[in-house]
């Protein structure tokens, strides 16, 4: 049986524990009163995406979800969720 030479390969140094980046994975929420309604605005990267409209008296929420960027809106308040299709952009150059 021939022996087989075995050659030590340099370490290699693990990935970075704190990865900076500018994509944000968890969105900001601001609460704002308007008129009687409370509005709950979700934001990502500054971007608003959805809002939350509670009315008074216990009234039941519905939230307004962005379908693009030109400022349509989907208002959804039920077990169902509106038909919306993706227009976002992915990528900016």
């Amino acid at each position: 049986m021939a022996e087989k030479k075995l050659e030590l390969l340099e370490e290699v140094k693990p990935p970075p524990k704190n990865f900076e980046s500018d994509i944000v994975d968890e969105p900001q929420i601001t609460i704002t009163k308007k008129g009687a309604d409370t509005v709950e605005e979700y934001r990502i990267n500054g971007e608003l995406y959805m809002m939350k409209v509670t009315p008074p008296a216990g009234g039941p929420s519905y939230y307004l979800l962005k379908e693009d960027q030109d400022g349509g809106w989907a208002k959804y308040d039920g077990p169902s969720q509106p038909l919306t299709v993706p227009k976002w952009v992915i990528f900016r150059f």
